[in-house]
């Protein structure tokens, strides 16, 4: 399984998060047993995601500007927090190809504008980390 397609399935346990209150191992098994096995770089971009929710959260907060998180689509941040969580703590991939997969996923679950959004954001982020 291609790496777009896990940060996909990533995508959807982060979403899938934010109206739960399972665990994340539950919510794992939950979408194993109804859609499809998780590959591994899923999982861990879904864990890291998970554990560090307020660590993004704090990051979205700074960069969007004018924007309460309450006031952001549930997707979007979902996008937003892999995106960041990828661009952060996964030293394998670079920034540009997390922002541009998210800048996909948005275009597919959210919208054009959303995705203009996404990578305002995301390029904020960039560019106050460097």
């Amino acid at each position: 399984m291609n790496r777009y397609k896990q940060r996909e399935q990533a995508l959807l346990l982060i979403f899938e998060s934010q109206f739960s209150d399972d665990g994340k191992d539950e919510l794992c098994n939950i979408f194993e047993e109804n859609i499809e096995e998780l590959g591994e770089y899923s999982k861990e971009l879904f864990f890291g995601v998970y554990d560090n929710a307020d660590i993004l959260d704090e990051k979205i907060k700074a960069y969007s500007k004018g924007w309460r998180l309450s006031r952001i689509p549930k997707i979007n941040i979902a996008l937003l927090r892999l995106a960041i969580y990828e661009s952060l703590f996964v030293d394998s991939v670079p920034t540009s190809i997390a922002i541009n997969e998210a800048v996909e996923l948005a275009k597919k679950y959210s919208g054009d504008e959303d995705a203009s959004f996404i990578n305002g954001i995301l390029g904020s982020v960039v560019r106050g980390n460097e």
